[in-house]
């Protein structure tokens, strides 16, 4: 078994959701006594989300590339960023270590391409939805993501740094998300992606009433299979 090095805290609620379900899958598939073998960087996130705030990209780079460079004399086998919002420094974190790291974005397309997903509504953060860098991921694998309108998008980036990186979840909030992805397929999406790794906490993907996809999860099976392959 592979080791997994995890860059985490960005929510550490997330980061949690990561380690179960990581777990979990690997004593799924080796059953008895099995586990995963992580180390977890767990980084402070409240100066990261000041730099997201302040346009401070490269800084926050920096700090995850310092993270990555930790895990892997730590001794990790592959790099992982728990977050899709920090994908955007993605590859100055490939740059700054020679361990491979295992994209959100590739395990996410490698499945919508598996069903022929061709016009997801992506839900995320304001910086995931309205900066290019993970529609333009997709696009590169024929995939053409839609985001939501400006007052969903913000409204949708509220819940996510108000309530859910601090384990707070509401029925209201629940039912915002749910009511904007029922616009969104008077739009003619034919699917919808959980762009952000705490949005599962509201409810999964598959009580949406269209195909979902949860990025937590798929780059977690994704993280798995590298460990056990």
């Amino acid at each position: 078994m592979r080791t997994i090095g995890l860059i985490g805290g960005m929510s550490w609620q997330s980061s949690r959701n990561y380690y179960d379900r990581i777990n979990q899958m690997v004593a799924e598939r080796r059953g008895g006594a099995s586990s995963a073998k992580i180390i977890l960087n767990s980084l402070d996130f409240a100066p990261i989300a000041k730099m997201q705030s302040e346009g401070q990209w490269r800084e926050a780079g920096a700090v995850l590339a310092d993270a990555a460079q930790s895990l892997e004399r730590a001794g990790a086998d592959v790099i992982a960023i728990g977050a899709n919002t920090m994908h955007k420094v993605a590859q100055q974190v490939m740059a700054s270590v020679r361990l491979p790291l295992i994209h959100i974005g590739d395990s996410l397309a490698a499945e919508l391409r598996r069903d022929a997903r061709s016009r997801p509504l992506l839900l995320g953060t304001r910086y995931t939805m309205e900066d290019p860098f993970l529609i333009q991921h997709l696009e590169r694998k024929g995939i053409g993501a839609i985001t939501p309108d400006q007052d969903d998008r913000d409204a949708l980036h509220a819940i996510i740094y108000d309530q859910l990186i601090r384990g707070i979840v509401t029925d209201e909030a629940c039912e915002t998300v749910r009511a904007m992805i029922t616009r969104s397929f008077a739009r003619e999406a034919d699917s919808v992606i959980f762009g952000c790794t705490e949005i599962g906490m509201l409810f999964p993907p598959t009580e949406v009433g269209v195909p979902g996809y949860d990025t937590l999860e798929l780059h977690a099976q994704a993280l798995v299979d590298f460990s056990l392959g």
